[in-house]
């Protein structure tokens, strides 16, 4: 007989985000990681970073392979709840990736070169 899960509220996992507890959200699954923490080959910052939150993109976008997914099922503990479902849930700042900081910088060198061009005096 299979055990039901728990499910779990996004509130309830964000209080899981450091080396003492660590939670996360992959496919609207919830893993705790904490024991895996010292084994996760990519170390352990990889997962600290997205302790207590959605980490579906970062993990899919590593491309792991079918033994790390086998070995998942050993940390699910519950499903996310529905309500916090969707694709809301997990939504990153962006501050923390290359598209958080390619429009500041557009906009930083758009500015330079309209004062260089249009507003500086020129000799």
């Amino acid at each position: 007989m299979t055990e039901k899960l728990k499910t779990y509220r996004l509130s309830e996992v964000k209080q899981h985000k450091d080396s003492k507890s660590s939670w996360l959200i992959i496919h609207n699954q919830v893993y705790d990681v904490t024991k895996f923490l010292e084994e996760h080959p990519g170390g352990e910052e990889v997962l600290l970073e997205q302790a207590g939150d959605d980490a579906t993109e970062s993990f899919e976008d590593v491309g792991h392979s079918t033994d790390a997914r086998e070995l998942m099922k050993d940390y699910l503990i519950g499903n996310l709840h529905e309500t916090n479902t969707g694709p809301q849930v997990g939504v990153r700042n962006e501050s923390s990736s290359w598209t958080g900081w390619l429009l500041p910088l557009g906009i930083a060198i758009a500015a330079a070169l309209v004062y260089r061009f249009v507003i500086a005096p020129t000799n």
